[in-house]
């Protein structure tokens, strides 16, 4: 397995690979679980070469505490790659390295799909993920690049920003993974305790109940119907339910039978914040 932490270094393997490789990059931030390995797992079941980037990026933290305990665990992170294919290539940089020394994000227009949810409770942090996204894209230039559906939202916004930057690469979505419980995978799960860990699966018991009430009831019920759940609920609180249109991600009030539908939810369990979505 390489590990590259220049972009010389890495650009310069990767330019002499075979053309006719099939070039993959799975970014992520480390702190790698089992729902990392599954995007990696893809990416090597669907082409020769995969590229995974292991960096914290500072620009998409609007809360400098968070960033701070945000868990780096790098050679964990390398050994779980290792145990998964000794053919993959890590690029782990420093922020110098990766933004030349003025680690600011650049300002872009995602048509509204960063305005609502996760963007209006964590400001500019679009324009983060964006940058860093950008700048790997542009670096790696892969045929394709793999994201997990827990960050639909940011999801979405990668799609608009490969379609604006005019960006070569197929974004591939790939399925949420949960523990057992139910709970989505997540590196911020590491810092829940063992009682809190278990109790937030009522996230998503509560997801699958709103999923079931609204091929009946209307989007403003099944929002209405969560919120009561939450406030009876001590350890959890609600930061945000909503239920949008896949596309636009805004907010509905009618049903169309022609369109797809998804709920999004971010709580505090003990402080620590979770993100989940379901498809509806």
């Amino acid at each position: 397995m390489l590990v590259f932490k220049t972009k010389k270094e890495l650009t310069e393997h990767v330019s002499a690979l075979p053309k006719t490789n099939r070039l993959a990059l799975v970014p992520t931030m480390g702190a790698l679980h089992k729902g990392h390995v599954s995007l990696v797992e893809q990416a090597i079941a669907e082409n020769e070469t995969v590229v995974v980037s292991i960096f914290v990026n500072p620009t998409q933290f609007n809360n400098k505490e968070d960033l701070e305990k945000y868990p780096q665990t790098l050679q964990a992170d390398l050994d779980l790659l290792s145990a998964t294919s000794e053919n993959i290539i890590i690029f782990a940089p420093s922020a110098e390295e990766v933004y030349d020394k003025n680690v600011k994000a650049k300002i872009y227009d995602f048509e509204g799909l960063d305005q609502v949810m996760e963007g209006a409770f964590r400001e500019d942090h679009f324009n983060g993920v964006g940058t860093i996204v950008e700048a790997l894209l542009l670096l790696v230039k892969p045929d394709r690049a793999y994201f997990g559906e827990k960050d639909f939202q940011q999801l979405q916004i990668i799609r608009k920003l490969v379609e604006q930057q005019q960006i070569p690469v197929e974004i591939i979505g790939c399925p949420i993974v949960r523990e057992p419980s139910g709970l989505a995978m997540s590196s911020r799960n590491e810092r829940l305790s063992p009682e809190l860990r278990q109790k937030a699966s009522f996230i998503y018991s509560t997801l699958l109940a709103a999923k079931e009430k609204f091929g009946t009831k209307s989007a403003s019920y099944v929002v209405d119907w969560v919120k009561k759940e939450f406030d009876q609920h001590e350890d959890l609180e609600l930061e945000y339910i909503e239920i949008t249109d896949v596309n636009t991600l805004r907010p509905i009030t009618i049903k169309n039978k022609n369109l797809k539908y998804r709920a999004f939810i971010a709580v505090y369990a003990g402080g620590v914040r979770l993100i989940d979505n379901i498809a509806l």
